[in-house]
């Protein structure tokens, strides 16, 4: 029977697979969180020229960790540098279970998110590095970059303490078969494996999605230095 009205019971919401954490040095998880914050940025001109030197760079890694990495390069050269910026504005500027923002999937746009963002510019600073980008300071992006470049355990804290998000945000993209799935994937085969206890939190996340509050935000939106430079 149909109705014009929201159903009152709906399927509960598949978790994404979980992964065995891909057996790499400590030099290698650096170039995969490096080849991740590369690709999960906007795919400018000048990204997009560098596929070629990404695909190398991949090609050094443990095969199941490289293979998820080649198949998105791959798919981009495919897609173009065009139609793969439309899709990337498509996905992870429309649909909030697609933000690369990780405190958001906890805080959504409530008053928390405020508390959250300077979080993680403490825990930059902790670490001997300041946050230089016109980005606010957990985009995901932004957080691979310092794991890799800072060799920090703040940095291992940091994606341990926001895991949900991370997961969420690969069974979003899992479920709309988005090439940026596959960079998620790598990262997620990165860390190490999600216990119980959090599995049932991602999938409340993924059915409920992030808090909805609406409050505005003014952070400044301060790319890393070393402090003191």
């Amino acid at each position: 029977m149909s109705t014009v009205l929201p159903p009152r019971v709906t399927p509960r919401r598949r978790m994404p697979d979980a992964l065995a954490p891909a057996s790499m040095s400590a030099a290698q998880r650096r170039t995969v969180h490096m080849l991740a914050s590369l690709l999960l940025d906007y795919p400018d001109t000048q990204r997009f020229e560098r596929l070629d030197v990404f695909a190398a760079n991949a090609a050094t890694l443990p095969t199941t960790v490289a293979e998820p990495l080649q198949r998105f390069i791959d798919r981009a050269r495919e897609s173009g540098a065009s139609d793969l910026q439309k899709r990337y504005v498509t996905t992870f500027d429309l649909k909030r279970k697609c933000s690369l923002y990780l405190s958001y999937f906890a805080t959504g746009d409530t008053r928390r998110r405020g508390t959250a963002l300077v979080t993680f510019l403490d825990a930059y600073r902790a670490a001997g590095w300041e946050f230089d980008a016109d980005e606010l300071p957990d985009y995901l992006p932004a957080v691979l970059e310092f794991s890799a470049r800072s060799q920090s355990d703040v940095a291992d804290a940091l994606l341990a303490a926001h895991r949900e998000g991370i997961e969420v945000l690969r069974a979003a993209l899992e479920g709309m078969d988005s090439p940026w799935a596959d960079i998620v994937r790598a990262v997620t085969l990165s860390l190490p494996k999600v216990d119980q206890a959090t599995r049932e939190r991602v999938l409340a996340l993924v059915s409920e999605g992030p808090p909805t509050e609406t409050v505005g935000l003014s952070l400044p939106m301060p790319a890393f230095r070393k402090t003191g430079e």
